[in-house]
């Protein structure tokens, strides 16, 4: 088995990268990867941003490539909460369904 990734289900973003940190810091027994799929908890501050607006663009991405850093450092248990700029909001959408 190659990982295990659990879903970010409705953390905010910087939740999921502070629980991904976490997860990292354990010494564990096996060769897989411990993860989250981040899909809305890496992206929702910059799709906040860029709004769909030329003129977001720049910030947009900004705020994306931080996230990425701060999953980056998480997923080696190095990340340092609070260092990258991110949506403190619970994305939890009551009764949602895939």
């Amino acid at each position: 088995m190659p990982g295990v990734t659990f879903l970010s289900g409705g953390l905010s973003e910087e939740d999921s990268s502070i629980f991904l940190n976490e997860i990292n810091k354990i010494d564990r027994k096996g060769p897989w990867a411990l993860t989250f799929s981040f899909s809305r908890a890496m992206q929702s501050s910059a799709i906040e941003a860029w709004g769909g607006k030329p003129e977001n663009v720049a910030e947009a991405q900004k705020l994306l490539v931080g996230r990425a850093q701060a999953n980056s450092e998480a997923s080696k248990g190095e990340y340092v909460a609070g260092s990258q700029p991110s949506n403190k909001e619970s994305l939890f959408v009551k009764n949602y369904v895939y």
